[in-house]
């Protein structure tokens, strides 16, 4: 069993003749991604490097029976392209694209949920499973295969922790970055079904930061249904009250989302919390 995506998935890639949607799509191919088609209205029946057929619109990639997409498009335009995605019941739907707005999100995470769909984002770095598919921007060299499972709000300590993993001997099951917007797809009690039910999976790392009460029902969560041994790291913890660091949804207001109340929940149900980065993986040994 694998987390969400294997070396089976076929993914689409909407926006892949933008600057991001290039780039970080050739680097899902170098990774082993079956990335089978683009979209970029206008160019259809053009090719990306030569090999990937590009069409106009998500119902003429259907031929080509896609599992995933990467949406990667300006924010204005993420909810009509993620809707073309959930109208074909494209089963998994990861979105890039940071600043949509806010009731675009609403939309696409309440319709996809409706219809049985995973989201993805917005504003999140994707999901990684060594060595069978990356849908996403994360760094392909960081990687080794193995039996933890990372979920971060958080891209660039994402990165940090799985080198962190990965240069001690460890390795990685399966990786997802949920997102830095307040509204997102997947939360962590979502991820943390996935990673308990995961064969392959042994151990557990979350990587959350200041804002809402995501990590709070989590540690709940885990404190209830989880046997498998997990370990966090909170970021923010400096961050004044009512003053936004980094993400969207990276905002603490009168106590409630704060850096102490989330490691006081993990603590209280048992995950150890690491002060930095670099001493996640002591915890886990």
């Amino acid at each position: 069993m694998t987390v969400l995506v294997n070396k089976d998935t076929k993914v689409i890639v909407q926006g892949i003749t933008g600057h991001q949607g290039s780039f970080h799509a050739g680097e899902m191919i170098k990774f082993g991604t079956k990335v089978v088609a683009g979209v970029t209205p206008g160019k259809g029946g053009t090719k990306f490097q030569d090999t990937v057929p590009i069409v106009d619109s998500v119902v003429d990639a259907m031929s080509f029976e896609p599992t995933a997409t990467m949406i990667s498009v300006p924010a204005h335009l993420v909810r009509d392209a993620a809707f073309e995605a959930i109208d074909q019941g494209i089963k998994l739907i990861y979105i890039l694209t940071e600043h949509v707005p806010f009731h675009d999100s609403m939309d696409i995470v309440h319709e996809a949920r409706q219809r049985g769909l995973t989201v993805i984002g917005p504003n999140g770095p994707g999901v990684t499973v060594p060595f069978e598919c990356k849908i996403g921007i994360m760094p392909n060299q960081i990687f080794k295969q193995g039996d933890v499972a990372v979920a971060s709000r958080s891209g660039t300590l994402t990165y940090e922790i799985v080198e962190a993993i990965t240069r001690s001997g460890m390795g990685e099951s399966a990786v997802i970055g949920l997102g830095g917007d307040p509204v997102v797809g997947m939360t962590y009690i979502d991820v943390l079904k996935l990673f308990e039910a995961d064969d392959r999976t042994r151990k557990i790392v979350l990587v959350g930061e200041i804002g809402g009460n995501n990590e709070e029902l989590a540690a709940k969560y885990i404190k209830e249904h989880v046997t498998k041994k997990v370990v966090a790291y909170i970021t923010g913890r400096s961050a004044p009250p009512g003053k936004r660091m980094g993400h969207a949804g990276a905002i603490i207001e009168k106590g409630v989302g704060t850096a102490e109340s989330k490691i006081k929940a993990f603590t209280d149900a048992g995950v150890q919390v690491a002060e930095y980065p670099v001493d996640v993986p002591k915890l886990l040994k």
